[in-house]
C-alpha cells in the first residue's frame, strides 16, 4: 500500500479571505460596479485588509483601501495583475482605511472600510451551498498559481457608498458543477505557487 503525500509541494505564497461583489444592470450583462476584498493572515507584504472599488458610483474610476500598502503593493504584482490588471496599477494612491465585519453566512455578511472621506459597505445574502474551490497550480492557462477557497456563493449582494446604493444585480453562473455567483464570500483562501 502506497501513502499519499498529504502535503502540497508548492510555496504558500498568501491565505487569508477574497470575497467580491461584480454587478451588472441585468444578470450577465457588463459590469457597473466590482469589488475585490481581502482579508490576509499570511503574505510577503505581511497581514492586513484591502478593498479594491471600481464602479459606476465613484465615474468607474478604480480607488483602493487599506491598512497596509506594502501588502496592497505586492498583492497587486502577485495576483491582482492576472485577476484583474485594472486593480495592480500601482500608480494608484492607497486611501487609508478600517476595515470591519458583521455577520454570519446562514443569513448575511457585511464587510465596512472606513476612511476619512468615504464609508463602503459590501453586504452579500441569500446563499446557496457552499464548496470548495481548487485549482492546482500550473492547471490555469497564463497563472503559475494554485487556489484552495471555501466558496459561499450569494444569490443577492448590496455595495453602499457613503449611503449611495449601487446599481445592478447578481449574475448566476456556475463554477464546474456547482451553483455559484457573481458574489462569493471566499474563506480560507490560500494561493500557492511551484
Amino acid at each position: 500500500m502506497t501513502a499519499t503525500n498529504p502535503v502540497d509541494p508548492n510555496q504558500v505564497r498568501l491565505t487569508g479571505e477574497n470575497s467580491f461583489i461584480r454587478l451588472s444592470l441585468q444578470e450577465g450583462g457588463a459590469m457597473t460596479t466590482r469589488t475585490s476584498h481581502w482579508r490576509v493572515l499570511l503574505s510577503p507584504g505581511g497581514p492586513g485588509h484591502v478593498l479594491f472599488l471600481k464602479s459606476d458610483l465613484i465615474d468607474d474610476e478604480v480607488r483602493i483601501y487599506s491598512d497596509n500598502i506594502a501588502m496592497v503593493r505586492w498583492l497587486q504584482e502577485e495576483i491582482e495583475s492576472l485577476l484583474f490588471p485594472e486593480f495592480a496599477d500601482q500608480s494608484l494612491p492607497v486611501f487609508d482605511a478600517v476595515f470591519t465585519k458583521a455577520g454570519d453566512a446562514r443569513s448575511f455578511w457585511t464587510e465596512t472600510v472606513e476612511s476619512d472621506e468615504d464609508t463602503i459597505a459590501l453586504t452579500w445574502y441569500d446563499f446557496v451551498e457552499p464548496f470548495m474551490l481548487t485549482v492546482p497550480a500550473g492547471s490555469a492557462p497564463g497563472r503559475p498559481h494554485g487556489v484552495y477557497s471555501c466558496f459561499l456563493p450569494a444569490r443577492k449582494a448590496q455595495i453602499t457608498l457613503n449611503g449611495d446604493v449601487a446599481d445592478g444585480v447578481v449574475s448566476q453562473e456556475m463554477r464546474g458543477d456547482r451553483a455559484s455567483s457573481s458574489a462569493c464570500v471566499a474563506w480560507s483562501e490560500t494561493w500557492v505557487r511551484p
